[in-house]
């Protein structure tokens, strides 16, 4: 049986480094995060890699990889997550998913996936996120 939980997560650290020229449109560009989740979600502190594609200025698309170490509704464990986005000066739209065999602890079977959209001036985003534990 699935559940739903949802929370909110803030921005703790941004890094982004242009991957070729950075003076060119279409551009790349690869950045490292650390995010901090709460609510349903509880991990002070993540790690992710993301790379950005920016077709003009300021509007793209993304991916990237997330390791959350924390918590879900209570049960105590590490995961990984799958990002998928796009982002304009209105904010950014993002669906992700666990990655298969990723979690660890009580967690481990962890599988899900969810969404959050950020607005842009927002200092903390809200997400949803559906899974089965099992």
């Amino acid at each position: 049986m699935s559940a739903r939980t949802t929370g909110r997560f803030t921005f703790a650290d941004w890094e982004e480094q242009p991957v070729g020229s950075a003076d060119s449109t279409p551009r790349l560009a690869r950045s490292t995060v650390v995010n901090s989740f709460t609510g349903g979600i509880e991990a002070g502190a993540t790690n992710a890699g993301y790379t950005f594609t920016y077709t003009g200025e300021g509007v793209g698309a993304y991916t990237g990889m997330e390791l959350l170490s924390g918590a879900v509704d209570g049960r105590k464990g590490t995961f990984v997550v799958e990002q998928r986005g796009t982002f304009d000066s209105a904010g950014t739209r993002c669906t992700f998913e666990v990655v298969p065999g990723s979690a660890t602890g009580e967690l481990a079977g962890l599988s899900g996936s969810g969404s959050f959209t950020y607005r842009q001036g927002e200092t903390s985003v809200p997400y949803d996120f559906t899974y089965t534990v099992g």
